[in-house]
């Protein structure tokens, strides 16, 4: 399955559009997931970035093809405060500050992209009490819909509370221009009510974390 060209993306875009009267200017991490040669899914993750700017949120774009991240042997707990490996001290700082995120992934053999649960594995109170909505994409007409229910019982062992409503782009391909603008301008209208419900979750959570902390 193809998944979204270009290089990785690992900087921290900042907006001053004033956001709607709902939105709640929060700081996202989109999650991206494919190191493939020919990848094509980065493009929905770019499109999920520049909705989330629209919003007037601050948003980080995580991709794994621009970390150099062995595979799982110790997670970043693991480690005495100092001794990280300098790659995995910046992906926890990024996470750590995120009050949600999106976790855009392609679906291999009915289940999750090697080079995205790997990452994701490396963290884990970084994820706690937070926001998360699923991201779906595949270069054929189901959008990768398994992936999605693989991801809610991930997502939730770690900690994060996911969105009711999941996004899922078939054709990822021909959906999107290489920088993330939509070919199909109904993404543009489907998308809404998935950031909806992410914007809510992640207010709510944040709310409630400021106001008691958390439980652990």
């Amino acid at each position: 399955m193809p998944d979204g060209a270009g290089s990785g993306e690992t900087m921290v875009r900042m907006v001053s559009q004033p956001c709607r009267p709902h939105a709640v200017v929060a700081r996202f991490v989109v999650i991206y997931g494919s190191t493939r040669s020919d990848r094509q899914g980065i493009r929905a993750a770019r499109f999920l970035v520049r909705k989330l700017e629209e919003r007037g949120h601050e948003v980080d774009l995580l991709d794994p093809l621009g970390i150099d991240m062995p595979f799982l042997d110790h997670m970043y707990k693991e480690y005495d405060e100092g001794e990280a490996p300098a790659w995995m001290q910046d992906v926890h700082e990024r996470l750590d500050a995120a009050d949600g995120f999106v976790v855009c992934s392609a679906e291999y053999n009915h289940s999750v992209p090697a080079p995205l649960k790997n990452l994701i594995d490396h963290f884990q109170q970084e994820y706690f009490f937070k926001a998360a909505g699923i991201a779906t994409y595949s270069a054929g007409p189901f959008a990768g819909q398994r992936v999605a229910t693989h991801w809610r019982a991930v997502l939730g062992e770690l900690g994060m509370y996911t969105c009711s409503i999941m996004f899922g782009v078939s054709k990822v391909q021909d959906a999107f221009e290489e920088d993330g603008s939509p070919v199909e301008e109904a993404y543009d209208r489907r998308v809404k009510r998935f950031l909806d419900e992410l914007e809510w979750l992640t207010d709510a959570l944040k709310a409630k974390r400021k106001k008691d902390g958390a439980p652990y």
